[in-house]
């Protein structure tokens, strides 16, 4: 019973600009968080997720402490890299009051390569991860800002 038309399925990943757009989503995307698409709808929800850049994070260490920002760069930059060398010899770090900078271990396991359909088998490695101290979630649990953006 087909007469020669095919039906255009929405394709997996599609958004409903992509499918005004005709274009893939990632395009789509694009055009909505430049806001140059659909001007009469509000994006409020881009706004209210907020991320802090290390550049930040230094000036505001730096406003609060009255110390230069090169200092605190460097002071920053220090303590990146001895986080970093220190989980690379196997040693764990323990901040007092904020956290643990811990590896775990990943078992050795057998995943598949879908597109070839053969099976892989990934080795047993660590992984970095951190883990926030019970003051440190309970701050964040507590905090009024948080509640609010979670109820709306």
């Amino acid at each position: 019973m087909d007469c020669g038309k095919s039906i255009a399925k929405p394709k997996k990943g599609t958004t409903f600009v992509a499918r005004i757009l005709k274009r893939k989503a990632y395009r789509a995307r694009a055009y909505v968080l430049n806001r140059e698409f659909l001007p009469s709808i509000h994006f409020s929800h881009l706004s209210t997720h907020t991320s802090v850049t290390k550049a930040e994070v230094i000036a505001e260490i730096a406003d609060k402490t009255g110390i230069e920002k090169t200092d605190v760069s460097a002071t920053v930059e220090a303590f990146f890299k001895v986080v970093k060398d220190s989980m690379a010899d196997g040693n764990n770090i323990y901040v007092r009051g904020f956290g643990s900078f811990v590896n775990k271990k990943r078992a050795k396991k057998v995943a598949r390569n879908i597109s070839k359909n053969t099976s892989i088998i990934i080795d047993e490695h660590f992984i970095p991860s951190f883990k926030p101290s019970k003051t440190f979630i309970g701050k964040i649990k507590n905090s009024k800002k948080i509640k609010e953006t979670a109820q709306a």
